[in-house]
């Protein structure tokens, strides 16, 4: 059988589904990751449509192709890639990759740390990985400077209903743009799994009306704007801080009908970074501090803010994420050349 397409993946999931490609790309021009990125977003998007849609994926996947790296000190490059984006950085996927390079062995294991650096479209990110009887037990990243730029900014939201009509949030960068709400706003939803309908209601609802108020701007990645919504919240659960809730889109949110997403099964790293940013920019965490943040599985990432540094005009600080990722399965995703689906597919049950 002939194919026009076989790529190698490794699944990994740390709570959240994280596909890892190690083969079956082929060459993407850039001088660094961040211009193969682009090159991929500019010029051929297909691949990613092909990962992440139906019948090879679903709303809530994400992916990464394993890259050569173009950074002297880095031993492997990754380009992220979700239901709707490129991602400057991503940490759950970072954690994921980095498992992956190791436990497959492409980047040699030693124990009990093994000590490297990824080259991420946001750049250098380091990594150290704990390492035992051949897994990687613990996986720790240094991000690239994460900030807030609003604070306990007030916005319009409409459609909320039960009498809500503006909204108290922060806005940060961990990597992306987080637009971030206390879920204690809404008094009548809960950081629980079964209440991931209303979630992600509420959250594309307050992503809307962020990214028409309010104007974000990285000072080194013209256009990036606010792309992910992030609700918070108290836990009752020793082991973590703050219990928080990420909905990723699924499509473009221009109309009612779009208004739903999928829930980040994981706690998020770049979406700790932005609120350990925030939190940071209030006095509310302070560097070295530690910070236990919570997913809606229950799965926690320990996070900190190891030193301060600025990116532009902006006070931001260096955080560090740790967390686990697992291995469930080995793929080869196939395109047989007479299938019409060449991109995949959506519908709009379960997509928005």
């Amino acid at each position: 059988m002939a194919y026009k397409r076989m790529i190698n993946c490794v699944e990994t999931h740390d709570g959240e589904p994280m596909r890892v490609v190690t083969g079956g790309v082929g060459h993407i021009p850039g001088d660094s990751v961040y211009e193969m990125m682009q090159n991929l977003r500019k010029t051929d998007d297909s691949l990613r449509k092909f990962l992440l849609r139906e019948p090879r994926g679903y709303p809530p996947l994400c992916c990464n192709i394993v890259v050569p790296p173009k950074h002297p000190d880095a031993a492997a490059g990754f380009i992220i890639m979700e239901q709707v984006e490129y991602p400057m950085m991503s940490g759950g996927n970072t954690i994921s990759v980095a498992t992956a390079l190791l436990e497959t062995g492409i980047i040699p294991m030693q124990e009990p740390y093994t000590e490297f650096n990824l080259e991420a479209p946001a750049g250098l990110i380091g990594i150290k990985a704990k390492c035992e009887n051949g897994k990687a037990t613990e996986v720790t990243f240094k991000n690239v400077p994460a900030f807030a730029v609003y604070t306990d900014t007030v916005i319009e939201v409409p459609h909320i209903g039960h009498g809500v009509e503006k909204v108290t949030v922060d806005v940060a960068w961990g990597g992306m743009f987080y637009v971030m709400a206390d879920i204690r706003q809404f008094p009548w939803v809960q950081l629980e799994p079964d209440q991931g309908r209303e979630i992600t209601r509420i959250s594309s609802l307050i992503l809307k009306a962020a990214q028409d108020q309010l104007e974000v701007a990285h000072p080194d990645y013209p256009g990036v704007g606010i792309t992910i919504s992030q609700l918070f919240g108290p836990t009752d659960d020793p082991n973590a801080d703050i219990k928080n809730a990420v909905t990723v889109a699924s499509g473009e949110v221009d109309n009612p009908s779009t208004w739903i997403g999928a829930l980040d099964r994981c706690p998020c790293g770049t979406g700790t970074c932005a609120r350990m940013a925030a939190m940071y920019a209030k006095g509310e965490l302070n560097l070295n501090d530690p910070f236990r943040h919570q997913g809606l599985l229950g799965v926690v990432y320990k996070g900190e803010l190891i030193e301060e540094t600025t990116i532009g005009k902006y006070k931001a600080i260096v955080p560090t994420i740790t967390g686990c990722s697992w291995i469930y399965g080995f793929n080869n995703l196939v395109l047989d050349t007479t299938d019409p689906f060449t991109e995949g597919f959506t519908i709009g049950d379960i997509w928005a």
